[in-house]
């Protein structure tokens, strides 16, 4: 492994210094996660939201492919590793109290994202008309 890779990010600093500061200081949740949306390069398409600790998020940006924590799995995943639809990622941007990721990635292989064969895992949407929301597929 890397130095890059097993390096630690910085503990946040003032308000000041996350909000208009230079310095990436991912703020990583109690779970040691950070919730990350991924989107489409070309089209802004959200493609999926997943969850990256400070191992992925290094791996990813020492790569350039998207790395990401399954939470499920309980392991580093680097998305495409087994599906071919890896994701090569053009931009990673952090909002405003580095609490949150968004990458802007292109997609290898069929294009698809969701483990059940499509491409976004947005897929459904909430119908609210009548008595009970319901799901439908878009």
């Amino acid at each position: 492994m890397s130095a890059t890779i097993s390096k630690s990010f910085p503990a946040p600093g003032s308000k000041a210094e996350l909000e208009e500061g230079t310095v990436l200081s991912p703020r990583f949740g109690a779970d040691g996660l950070i919730t990350c949306v991924t989107t489409d390069l070309a089209t802004g398409e959200i493609l999926m939201v997943a969850h990256m600790n400070a191992e992925a998020l290094a791996r990813t940006i020492a790569t350039g492919e998207a790395w990401y924590w399954s939470r499920s799995r309980g392991e580093l995943w680097h998305k495409g590793a087994t599906s071919g639809q890896i994701q090569t990622v053009k931009e990673i941007r952090v909002d405003c109290d580095q609490d949150a990721l968004l990458l802007r990635v292109q997609v290898a292989g069929d294009g698809g994202c969701c483990h059940t064969g499509r491409r976004s895992c947005f897929y459904r949407k909430v119908e609210t008309s009548g008595t009970e929301p319901r799901l439908v597929i878009d």
